[in-house]
């Protein structure tokens, strides 16, 4: 299952993306404390495919994909 999102994101002079933060629909705001890996990868949960970022949030290890700027978590 594919969970869409808002992501508020920095990007750098190279133009790499580096999400800061992700916001819910009822507009609820979660920092990303840390980025541990990117790498081009599928979903293979939601499907889909693009640059994945193995981020955690609030203690806890999730997938973020940004396919074509379009942000989704697997749920």
């Amino acid at each position: 299952m594919k969970i869409n999102l808002k992501v508020q994101a920095e990007f750098d002079i190279d133009g790499s993306i580096r999400p800061t933060s992700i916001v819910w629909d009822d507009g609820r705001v979660f920092s990303i404390d840390r980025i541990l890996d990117i790498r081009r990868a599928a979903s293979l949960k939601a499907g889909g495919m693009g640059m994945r970022y193995t981020c955690r949030i609030c203690g806890k290890v999730v997938y973020l994909f940004n396919d074509e700027n379009h942000w989704f978590m697997e749920a």
